[in-house]
């Protein structure tokens, strides 16, 4: 089962991977953070559909059937937060640097999260693996021509790291109790609500155009409701930290994406960082499970 989580979770990471290709696509006019707020809006409602179709509405009798408030807020908050502080720190950084420090600053601060909020201790599998993906997004960064250093932005985008480590945590004590579906679906509907107010008076035109629903509509229904289903489903059967580096699968993809779909320039350091980051996915991914014990 525990190895059944690794693979969820990393298919998830690679649908997360196609954001930035997708965004790529939007017509002129199409802000990313405006984006961004429409991806967890209409992923909102998503979940909530496959929520209710699945059955994931209705609380299990023998769980009980309160949600725990805090919890609940923490990870919409956390969310939302992780909208904000990502497509700021993007804005300051650049799409490249601001993603990866986000998204591989992660795992490094999921791990003393998961220990102190769940005492899930990382194992040194999990060291190794975590080490190697955040080595290789260094190089990601470095394949750069000029690398423009902006202190804030990296911190934005650190922060952004942190909302989403916060964001898997709440969600693991949330997924314990009720449907992973279900889960997803209050935070991000909550989440979508914390940040609507971005919308006011933005320039939706662009929405009117092919391009643009239909870039709206493969955020917010496949990099934000099936990605984070599986995501969930996976979150039940592995913890936090190794679920936060397996997401490291998603500046995989994206590199990948970028050579062989955006035909980007390719250089000996992005190839690098790619097989670094592959190789730590591998090393957390083949994990052996303790065998069972013989049945008396």
């Amino acid at each position: 089962m525990k190895s059944r989580g690794y693979w969820l979770v990393l298919l998830a990471a690679c649908l997360w991977g196609t954001n930035g290709t997708a965004q790529t696509l939007a017509p002129d006019g199409a802000q990313p953070i405006i984006i961004g707020t429409l991806r967890i809006a209409l992923g909102g409602l998503t979940l909530l559909l496959i929520a209710a179709l699945r059955g994931g509405l209705r609380d299990l009798p023998h769980k009980g059937n309160r949600w725990a408030a805090v919890p609940t807020l923490l990870a919409a908050l956390s969310m939302a937060a992780y909208q904000v502080f990502f497509f700021a720190g993007v804005a300051r950084t650049g799409v490249a640097i601001g993603t990866i420090v986000g998204i591989g600053s992660t795992p490094i601060l999921a791990g003393p999260i998961g220990f102190i909020a769940r005492g899930e201790r990382p194992n040194r599998r999990w060291g190794i693996a975590t080490a190697l993906g955040v080595i290789g997004c260094g190089m990601l960064i470095a394949t750069g021509e000029t690398i423009h250093i902006d202190l804030l932005g990296i911190f934005l985008a650190i922060c952004a790291g942190g909302s989403y480590a916060v964001f898997a945590t709440a969600s693991k004590g949330l997924i314990e109790v009720h449907a992973p579906e279900a889960v997803m679906a209050v935070t991000f509907c909550l989440g979508a609500v914390f940040v609507s107010p971005l919308l006011i008076g933005a320039d939706l035109t662009w929405l009117a155009q092919p391009a643009g629903a239909l870039v709206v509509l493969h955020l917010g229904v496949v990099t934000a409701a099936i990605a984070y289903t599986l995501f969930a489903h996976g979150l039940q059967l592995v913890p936090v930290a190794t679920a936060a580096t397996l997401t490291l699968g998603e500046p995989l993809t994206a590199g990948l994406l970028g050579v062989f779909y955006l035909r980007e320039p390719v250089t000996t350091m992005a190839v690098l960082g790619i097989v670094m980051i592959f190789t730590g996915l591998v090393v957390l991914a083949t994990e052996k499970l303790p065998a069972k014990a013989p049945a008396a």
